[in-house]
């Protein structure tokens, strides 16, 4: 059992305020998501090849969740954080099985709950913290089992891949370890995944674009 990437989560304020941010970066068309009815957010989807991005807001037409959001983004400085545009906040690491609880829980960061989700005709599991806290700030990954086929082995290719993710934190040892702990291949086929030392939580994502090199 190993964890790999699984795709990318870029936060926006709107669907729309995300479309064009994306797009006008990465030069190619975001495809239909749809409603996640558990959070009261809806998204829209990118293929990165064996994995892929999500652009995820708040939707206008659902009733407000009976828990927080997932991702923060009901908090405060996470509203602050995309007032000043849409911004690349977390990943997700898929697993064929469930890593041991000790795994998952021995370092605090990934104390989650393991939820039944859907989206149209989609189904999987996510670890997702009861808070909606990002583990780790958003560096360490949220882990997700799916019950159907990934979004990313249905989505038309638009010519963008991952080349590699970059994640900053003030803990990276930490960060290391979870990775460890839950089997993760650092080197896959969407790209390298390389952990350093920040005063802060960063993320960066280097793709190749039908423009050329890109990062978000």
């Amino acid at each position: 059992m190993s964890a790999r990437i699984d795709h990318l989560v870029v936060a926006a304020r709107t669907l729309e305020e995300g479309r064009a941010w994306l797009e006008s970066r990465l030069g190619a068309p975001l495809d239909p998501g749809g409603e996640h009815p558990t959070f009261g957010t809806h998204n829209l989807l990118l293929s990165l090849g064996s994995s892929y991005l999500e652009v995820i807001a708040v939707d206008p037409a659902a009733p407000g969740p009976p828990r927080p959001r997932w991702f923060e983004l009901d908090t405060p400085a996470m509203q602050r954080r995309l007032s000043a545009g849409p911004a690349l906040i977390h990943w997700v690491a898929a697993v064929d099985q469930w890593p041991p609880d000790s795994a998952l829980r021995d370092s605090g960061v990934l104390n989650s709950e393991v939820l039944e989700l859907t989206r149209g005709d989609n189904r999987w599991q996510l670890t997702v913290p009861a808070d909606g806290a990002l583990p780790l700030g958003g560096a360490a990954p949220s882990l997700i089992r799916w019950h159907t086929p990934s979004p990313a082995t249905r989505l038309p290719g638009r010519g963008v891949r991952l080349e590699r993710l970059r994640l900053g934190t003030p803990q990276p040892d930490l960060l290391r370890d979870i990775l460890k702990r839950i089997d993760f291949a650092g080197e896959v086929a969407t790209g390298a995944v390389e952990v350093y030392g920040a005063p802060q939580t960063e993320l960066r994502a280097s793709l190749l674009t039908p423009n050329g090199p890109a990062e978000l």
